[in-house]
């Protein structure tokens, strides 16, 4: 497994448009353990190809390993079906450091995506890892969580 360094804005290619994945095969599996050493090492708990300087629909994500309960994912080619409710939830990124956002987005979603044999999956996400999967989905289309208004903390009530 190796690391990659991860891209920062202003590169251009994080505004990129990913291809799909149509290759599935060891090195689309190489890229996946390289994807999945770079985001644990940033830390962070997902990555996509584009902040890797890799132009395809692929990401990464993790969502409960800083809490000793790993659970790696790695989606190819997703799509949202479905998404249910709103949620307001502050987010950071690995291209973006130090410049959290507080952004709406579906609280529930329905995503489907291939695996590394590129078998059809689907799953429901809900909480940080409907957050973590739009996020990362975002990135293969060229868009950041600062391209989302970044909303107000609420005030508190004394």
């Amino acid at each position: 497994m190796a690391r990659h360094p991860i891209l920062l804005l202003p590169d251009a290619r994080l505004r990129q448009r990913c291809e799909p994945v149509t290759r599935f095969d060891a090195d689309l599996e190489q890229l996946a353990d390289d994807m999945l050493e770079t985001m644990y090492a940033a830390p962070g708990r997902g990555l996509a190809g584009p902040q890797i300087g890799v132009m395809q629909r692929i990401f990464v994500m993790d969502v409960g390993w800083k809490e000793g309960r790993p659970s790696p994912l790695v989606c190819i080619n997703p799509v949202i079906r479905d998404s249910i409710g709103t949620a307001v939830n502050a987010e950071g990124c690995l291209s973006i450091p130090d410049r959290p956002v507080r952004i709406e987005r579906a609280a529930t979603i329905r995503l489907a995506w291939q695996d590394l044999a590129g078998r059809d999956c689907e799953g429901f996400f809900e909480g940080f890892a409907s957050v973590c999967a739009q996020h990362e989905r975002d990135h293969l289309d060229g868009i950041l969580c600062i391209d989302y208004p970044n909303l107000p903390e609420p005030e508190s009530i004394v």
